[in-house]
């Protein structure tokens, strides 16, 4: 049992889910994938940073989602067909990244990774290493525990359980408070 839990882990190493914001190419650890789905209906939420574009709807779970090219410091861009958000799973909470596109997955060997550029400023964070792709391109491969700070996490999962906190108040005022 617990050598095919390795060798299912083993089948996910090194691969990256690849996407594009703008001209660059950026990866995502493929084990925090949950799924990829097209843009759908946000709902905004007041008092929020600029890159947190609200929550969505997906199955009945209500899910935050941030708009990666804000979080980055780039400049807003209308969404397109093309459009995509990312599902992930971050400490314990699904989290949507609104990217420009998917690319693929892609492998990139741990010896084909190099770290970031030492004049990393705070901006780039997130970059966990330079992934060197066989088109003699590189992917800025995201670290995505370093994504959001704790307070926004705090934030992030606030809204994600906000339905759980909202569904017995509700319950209330459909009822008028009398328990019937």
């Amino acid at each position: 049992m617990e050598e095919e839990f390795f060798e299912e882990e083993d089948t996910q190493r090194d691969k990256y889910l690849t996407f594009t914001l703008g001209d660059e190419v950026y990866g995502l650890d493929i084990r925090v994938v949950m799924e990829i789905i097209g843009i759908l209906p946000i709902a905004t939420v007041p008092e929020v940073p600029e890159y947190v574009r609200g929550i969505i709807n997906l199955r009945g779970k209500i899910i935050p989602v941030v708009d990666m090219r804000l979080r980055f410091g780039q400049e807003f861009r209308p969404y397109t067909d093309r459009t995509c958000v990312i599902v992930i799973e971050a400490e314990d909470m699904l989290i949507g990244l609104i990217i420009d596109a998917v690319s693929e997955v892609r492998d990139i060997p741990e010896n084909d990774v190099v770290p970031p550029p030492a004049w990393q400023s705070a901006r780039n964070r997130y970059i966990r290493g330079v992934g060197k792709l066989a088109d003699n391109r590189v992917a800025l491969l995201l670290d995505w525990e370093k994504l959001f700070t704790e307070k926004d996490a705090e934030l992030l999962s606030g809204m994600q359980h906000a339905e759980e906190k909202a569904e017995p108040q509700e319950k209330e005022e459909n009822d008028g408070g009398n328990g019937k």
